[in-house]
């Protein structure tokens, strides 16, 4: 049975009309958790809930396993909405007062940070001159400080260029696959948070309507990697030993089919290649996580009409 880093439980946040419906859910450990909800579904509301900026109305939180919230919240880095920093201060600056007033020992943990966010160069800057993706990426090298055990990141890769995209990517993969940090994050770019998710929480009107693994989304999906190559058997030989996770079936003479695959399809080429195949077409086909959501909420919204 795996151990949950947080625990949710029929959570109520009241504005005059409810922002959180006595929502429900649960964290597995080591997991990259994405939320995924129209703009006022409650998602940056939960994730205040969680860190303590906001009270909730009713329910329960557990982090951790324990109920006494506000020494276990010390293990958490967090980035909701905009990166509150001092314009007038460096990036480093900024870094050292989240440090102190965080208690996290050692003023290395600030180079650390500078480094994993591409910023090192920009550390003695004021960063009323940074554009708006550094500023985006010095927020959550804020959260990052310490090394924190949940990660929680409100719409993190707003106002970054493909390329800082895709970097921040990788970070929080690493971070997750190396370091075992756990991750709960929001995007409303869904193709790139295809990319990273392993587990999908879907949040409408304040309510979780449903929490799926990447492999269950795919499976309901039935999204899978096409690929043609020019000799199918030894291609097939390779993927069943390089991807034992991933269900491969072949078709016809030369196609196989992947399915439970969810990372980059240019690790898959690369294998192939390295193996003497030649590898004619790969990509993605089948129902993708925005047309999943998509056609979650219409169904959804047509039972709240009917």
């Amino acid at each position: 049975m795996s151990e949950n880093i947080l625990e949710v439980k029929g959570l109520t946040k009241d504005y005059g009309d409810f922002v959180l419906d006595k929502l429900t859910f649960t964290v597995p450990k080591g997991v990259i958790m994405g939320l995924i909800g129209e703009n006022g579904a409650g998602k940056s509301s939960l994730m205040k809930v969680i860190t303590g900026l906001t009270k909730p109305t009713s329910g329960e939180i557990s982090l951790f396993g324990k109920k006494n919230l506000e020494d276990e919240r010390n293990k958490i880095g967090c980035l909701i909405e905009n990166p509150a920093l001092y314009m007038d201060m460096t990036a480093r600056q900024n870094l050292e007062i989240q440090r102190t007033q965080r208690g996290i020992p050692g003023k290395s943990s600030i180079d650390e940070v500078l480094e994993i966010m591409d910023l090192k160069d920009a550390g003695n800057k004021r960063v009323k001159a940074f554009s708006l993706g550094m500023k985006q990426r010095l927020g959550i090298a804020i959260a990052l400080l310490g090394r924190p055990q949940l990660l929680i990141l409100d719409e993190p890769i707003n106002g970054l260029d493909p390329t800082k995209i895709k970097y921040v990517r990788e970070v929080l993969k690493n971070m997750n696959e190396e370091d075992g940090t756990t991750i709960l994050i929001s995007s409303h770019i869904l193709p790139e948070l295809h990319q990273l998710a392993t587990v999908y929480g879907f949040i409408h009107h304040g309510k979780m309507l449903q929490q799926i693994t990447d492999k269950e989304l795919d499976e309901k999906c039935r999204r899978h990697v096409h690929i043609e190559v020019d000799n199918v058997e030894k291609a097939s030989c390779i993927l069943d030993e390089r991807y034992p996770e991933s269900q491969i079936k072949v078709y016809l003479r030369n196609v196989i089919k992947v399915f439970g695959y969810n990372k980059n399809i240019s690790d898959i080429t690369k294998e192939l290649v390295y193996g003497g195949v030649g590898v004619e077409k790969i990509g993605y086909e089948g129902e993708d996580l925005e047309e999943y959501y998509t056609n979650l909420l219409s169904e959804v919204k047509s039972n709240e009409t009917a």
